[in-house]
């Protein structure tokens, strides 16, 4: 390697609310030797990161551009509302849309529901982000719907929340340039997938399996076998009669038999 080359490297991005740690630990498992690089962004920004080359392949919601990424559906999220845990709502194990109708609720700027309407009562201004509107509820002048690892992400003594049953879903999954596809990249949704090392679908695997191999003699069948057998047999029985003169052998007779 020359020294204007670069090293091998891997740039993860992911949105707020997801957790790589269990595909690092397999990825530094797996390629010791390929350090990998993760990158927050935010989930409206983490296209155009992508879309720019600053990270190889990323989680991030859904929908994404399908003409310019490929992406892997991974799971997805149940959707909560966040109250001040004192809040009437906290008597119920789950609310509707119309159960929040009368609530003041916040629409961050950076809200990952595609809402046709935002649900309950508009806010006096819109948050700039899910950090300031969790805020705000926590100060109990409203409330905020979110997937729930983000309610999670923005834990608060003081915060609960409840699932919305009715609300939009977000879905989360690995995505990247349908024409940057790498051998790393390719790696990476192997780990994704959960493939193993000796995976058949797996570049080393592959590569293996396109190798030539010897070939073992096939075992003859049993009709060859008992074709070879016959001809075999007529080959003795024409050698024997070339050595007697090509006759055939006679039977004996025997004494006639005395009438009665």
């Amino acid at each position: 390697m020359t020294g204007s080359e670069e090293s091998p490297s891997f740039r993860l991005a992911y949105v707020p609310g997801v957790t790589p740690a269990k595909w690092v630990k397999t990825w530094n498992a797996r390629l010791p030797d390929i350090p990998l690089t993760l990158v927050q962004v935010p989930a409206a920004e983490a296209p155009e990161v992508l879309r720019a080359g600053e990270a190889d392949a990323g989680f991030v919601r859904l929908p994404v551009d399908r003409t310019f990424f490929s992406a892997i559906p991974l799971y997805t999220e149940e959707t909560v509302v966040v109250v001040p845990k004192d809040h009437l709502i906290t008597a119920a194990d789950e609310v509707t849309l119309a159960d929040l109708a009368d609530e003041v609720l916040f629409h961050p700027l950076d809200d990952v529901f595609d809402w046709d309407a935002p649900p309950g009562e508009p806010a006096f201004e819109r948050p700039a982000t899910t950090a300031d509107a969790v805020e705000l509820v926590a100060a109990n002048v409203g409330l905020l719907v979110v997937p729930q690892s983000l309610a999670r992400l923005h834990h608060r003594r003081d915060l609960t929340y409840r699932p919305v049953v009715d609300a939009p879903r977000s879905s989360v999954a690995l995505s990247w340039p349908e024409e940057a596809t790498t051998d790393l990249v390719e790696d990476f949704i192997g780990i994704v997938r959960g493939r193993t090392v000796n995976s058949t679908r797996g570049r080393t695997a592959a590569a293996a399996q396109d190798k030539p191999s010897a070939k073992t003699p096939a075992k003859p069948s049993a009709k060859s076998t008992k074709s070879t057998g016959k001809t075999s047999a007529n080959t003795a029985g024409r050698t024997a009669r070339a050595r007697t003169g090509g006759a055939k052998p006679t039977a004996k007779r025997g004494k006639p038999r005395r009438r009665s």
